[in-house]
């Protein structure tokens, strides 16, 4: 079965595992998605945003210090981390916004982790004048405390989830109780490639203008196609957005990269979480398992069902890296090329320092830079200052 075939699926992957009055939402945002993506004048208006509000499209920089260091591949990065609000997640969140409103929508909700798809969310409904409320869990608010307050200066109400790990995962949970109870006048904008269809197809079609520019991009400056491309996965936004136009050229690697304790694709079994089927983390009772990562946007025991099922199918290969390796990027690159990476990027970073010097000096490597580090730093100072 090929990615996509029958709707909803990746595989055995995805579907719609909601309550009945759910699934009538989720129909109507299928029907809604579906009439609207293709529309000229929706395109328009899109193209417009990103051009001159998001400030795309961003570049494709040659890390040339940190490849001359390392010795092997060519390591370009592409430049999420210069988008307005500082990451990737506005470009799902103005292509989703656009749609509310011809949705009709006046109440915007959303669930965060790191913060960015908060801050995101909050940035693009206070431009279209709409309610904002973001779930965050207490210990993220904690730990992306910068982000909540740029989450509350854009008009956002901010509600800390107390319940369960009171991290992303029961984030998710409280968004879409909220969805169930207030389904007629909400719209949910979610931020990962997560959820019941049609979520996932949805976030992957306004990510995937990640790898639209990039293929153009390095197909201009080398006059070739990368031989891997690497992104940070929690959800997998970012990565399926960066991966989405070489799945279809086999030569290309794609590689997505999970902190060690948040081993998703590496333990994980199919399973049900939060309205659709992917590779799940769960304990010895069958319930989804606590897990941990310094990037509070990876801290996820699920993963996006179209990840689920590139690594199933062979065709994403999916590693582990330590909390170590992810704060040594985080510095080597700051130093090396001056840029400060998000911790989530650090994670992509990390691998391809591991894995460039073992590659030919005509090799390249593409790594997804899914958002800059300036809400990470207080953070880091603190681990790195005891």
């Amino acid at each position: 079965m090929s990615i996509g075939e029958v709707k909803g699926y990746f595989g055995q992957f995805g579907g719609s595992y909601i309550p009945p009055e759910l699934q009538e939402v989720m129909d109507h945002l299928e029907q809604q998605f579906e009439k609207y993506k293709d529309d000229p004048d929706f395109q328009d208006e899109l193209r417009y945003y990103m051009k001159e509000y998001v400030g795309r499209e961003n570049p494709l920089t040659y890390a040339e210090r940190l490849t001359n260091k390392l010795g092997g591949a060519k390591i370009y990065l592409k430049r999420e981390d210069l988008n307005h609000t500082g990451a990737h997640k506005i470009n799902n969140a103005i292509g989703q916004i656009l749609l509310a409103k011809r949705m009709g929508a006046k109440r915007v909700i959303a669930e965060t982790g790191a913060g960015q798809h908060g801050v995101a969310t909050a940035t693009a409904c206070a431009m279209f004048g709409m309610e904002c409320v973001i779930y965050m869990g207490a210990e993220d608010t904690r730990r992306q405390a910068l982000n909540v307050f740029r989450m509350e200066l854009l008009g956002a109400k901010v509600v800390a989830v107390t319940k369960g790990q009171a991290r992303l995962k029961d984030a998710v949970d409280e968004a879409l109780n909220d969805l169930v109870a207030n389904y007629k006048t909400t719209f949910y904008l979610l931020g990962s490639a997560v959820g019941p269809h049609p979520y996932p197809t949805m976030v992957k079609h306004f990510q995937s203008i990640i790898s639209e520019e990039s293929k153009r991009q390095i197909l201009d400056k080398e006059g070739r196609l990368p031989d891997a491309v690497i992104a940070c996965v929690g959800g997998g936004s970012n990565a399926i957005g960066a991966f989405a136009h070489y799945i279809d050229e086999p030569s290309v690697r794609l590689i997505g990269v999970e902190p060690e304790l948040a081993p998703t694709m590496k333990e994980g079994v199919p399973g049900v979480l939060h309205g659709f089927k992917c590779l799940l983390l769960l304990d010895e009772n069958g319930e989804p398992r606590k897990t941990y990562s310094i990037a509070a946007g990876l801290d996820y025991p699920g993963v996006g069902p179209e990840h689920s099922h590139l690594k199933e199918s062979e065709r994403g290969e999916y590693v582990t890296i330590s909390n170590e390796e992810v704060l040594a990027a985080f510095h080597e690159l700051s130093r090396t090329e001056g840029i400060i990476p998000a911790l989530e990027s650090s994670h992509a970073i990390g691998h391809a320092i591991k894995i460039a010097p073992t590659m030919p000096q005509d090799s390249i490597i593409i790594v997804n830079l899914s958002g800059r580090g300036d809400k990470d730093v207080e953070q880091v100072f603190q681990m790195t200052s005891k």
